[in-house]
C-alpha cells in the first residue's frame, strides 16, 4: 500500500424560446421545411447529400488507413520471423466491418488521449508469432493485489492476458476484495496470504505459475516463494515490496518515510482493540487517494477503487520475512518500476532493487502506483515479454 509512515498511514446556458414568425416561401424552393420553418433553396439538399457523402468517405479512408498500418506491422513481424509462418490477414483488422461491433477489442476506459507508451494494440500483436504458449515454462499467471486492493484491480490485465490465451487467476487475500473476513482480526502474514497458499497447494504436480505481486503483494509472493519454490516459474514485482531476509515491509518503507508527505497525510490508523493497543488496520483518506495512488489513472478506474478498496491489516506489515537462497533465491525475479509513483517513490523502488537485485528491471514510462489502470497495455506487454524469457 505504498510507503508507510514509521511514526504511526460554465453554468449551463438557458435557451429562451423564440417566437416563431411566418416566413415567406421563396419561389422555386423545395417543399421541405428549413430552419425557421422556411424552405431550403433549390440545390441545398443536393449540397447536403454531397457533404454527408464526403464525411462518410473520410471515415472510411481513416479506417482503411488504420487497417493498412496494422497490416504493415504484422507483415514486418512476419518478415522478421523469416517468412516461415503464414501471414494471417484477418488479424490485421483493428476494427470489425461497418455495422458490426462483435469481436472488437474493448477500448480503455480512459477519456485521456492514449500515450505512445501505452498503445492500443490487438492482443495478437503483443505476442511474437513464433512463440507458442504451450512451449513456455508456464503460461499461467497468478495476480496478487496490494494492500487495500483486491482481485478487482486486475480486471484489465486479466482480460488482456486471457485474450492472448494465457491462464489467469487473481486472488483475494484474507479480508480483501470480496473476502468477508474482518481486516482488524488478521494477526499474521500467513493468515493474510492463506488464500494464495491454498491456491498453490492445489496445483497439480509439476505445474508452475508466474506470480505477479503489486505493492504489499510483493511481500506476499516472497512469502509463498519460500514455501513453494518448485511451483513458481517466475516472480514479477510491480511497484512492489521486494524485501531481504529479516526485513519487514515497515522496515523497508520507513527508511525513506520522511520523504513521503502525501502518504503520512493519507494514512488513517484503525484501533479496533482500543487506542491503548497497537493499530489493527490502515485505511486511506479518500480525498487524497487520487494523488497518492492514481495520479495518472482514468477517472472511471479511480471511481471503481474509491468504492472497492478496504483497509489493509497492520500486523502483517510488521512481520519480518525469512527468505533463504536455496528456496526463495532459486526463483527468477523481475521488477517493474513505476516512475510517476507517489505512493512508492522510485528512490524506494531502486533501493530495494539495489539491496536484492532481480534478474532484470523494467521501467513502465508514465505509470503511477497503479499501472494496471494507468498503463494496462504497456504492463500487459511487459508481462508477456517476461513470460517468454528463456532460462539462462
Amino acid at each position: 500500500m505504498g510507503n508507510l509512515c514509521s511514526s504511526c498511514f460554465s453554468p449551463k446556458s438557458v435557451r429562451q424560446k423564440k417566437k416563431r414568425t411566418a416566413s415567406k416561401r421563396l419561389p422555386n424552393s423545395s417543399s421541405g421545411g428549413g430552419a425557421g420553418g422556411g424552405g431550403l433553396p433549390a440545390g441545398s439538399s443536393n449540397r447536403w447529400s454531397r457533404m454527408r457523402s464526403s464525411r462518410k468517405e473520410k471515415v472510411q479512408d481513416a479506417l482503411i488507413h488504420e487497417q493498412a498500418v496494422a497490416a504493415a506491422i504484422l507483415f514486418q513481424q512476419h518478415q522478421r520471423n523469416g517468412g516461415s509462418l503464414p501471414f494471417d490477414r484477418s488479424a490485421s483488422l483493428r476494427f470489425p466491418a461497418s455495422g458490426s461491433k462483435k469481436n472488437s477489442l474493448p477500448r480503455s476506459s480512459s477519456s485521456r488521449a492514449r500515450s505512445l507508451t501505452d498503445p492500443l494494440l490487438q492482443p495478437q500483436q503483443l505476442v511474437n508469432q513464433d512463440v507458442k504458449l504451450e512451449d513456455l515454462e508456464s503460461n499461467h499467471f497468478v495476480l496478487v493485489h496490494g494492500g487495500g486492493f483486491g482481485a478487482w484491480c486486475w480486471y484489465k490485465t486479466i482480460a488482456l492476458l486471457e485474450d492472448c490465451g494465457f491462464t489467469v487467476a487473481a486472488v483475494d487475500l484474507t479480508g480483501s476484495g470480496i473476502h468477508s473476513f474482518d481486516t482488524n482480526n488478521i494477526t499474521s502474514l500467513s493468515q493474510y496470504v492463506k488464500p494464495l497458499t491454498d491456491f498453490l497447494e492445489k496445483l497439480a504436480d509439476g505445474e508452475k505459475v508466474i506470480l505477479v505481486g503489486h505493492d504489499f503483494g510483493g511481500a506476499c509472493i516472497s512469502y509463498v516463494m519460500e514455501l513453494f519454490p518448485s511451483k513458481v516459474s517466475k516472480a514479477v514485482f510491480v511497484a512492489a515490496a521486494m524485501l531481504t531476509s529479516g526485513q519487514s515491509t515497515l522496515d523497508m518503507f520507513s527508511q525513506k518515510g520522511d520523504s513521503n508527505e502525501i502518504m503520512r497525510q493519507a494514512q488513517i490508523f484503525l484501533y479496533a482493540n482500543g487506542n491503548n493497543n497497537p493499530p489493527t488496520a490502515i485505511d486511506l483518506d479518500k480525498s487524497l487517494m487520487k494523488d497518492l495512488l492514481f495520479n495518472q489513472s482514468p477517472t472511471k478506474d479511480i471511481a471503481l477503487a474509491s468504492v472497492s478498496m478496504r483497509p489493509m491489516p497492520f500486523m502483517p506489515v510488521l512481520e519480518k520475512l525469512t527468505l533463504s537462497e536455496k528456496k526463495y533465491g532459486s526463483v527468477r525475479r523481475f521488477y517493474i518500476e513505476t516512475p510517476e509513483d507517489n505512493a512508492l517513490p522510485v528512490s524506494v523502488q531502486e533501493s530495494m532493487i539495489n539491496s536484492s537485485p532481480p534478474e532484470r528491471v523494467f521501467r513502465l514510462k508514465g505509470a503511477d502506483h497503479s499501472p494496471f489502470f494507468s498503463k494496462p497495455q504497456a504492463l500487459h506487454k511487459l508481462l508477456v515479454e517476461i513470460s517468454k524469457l528463456p532460462s539462462t
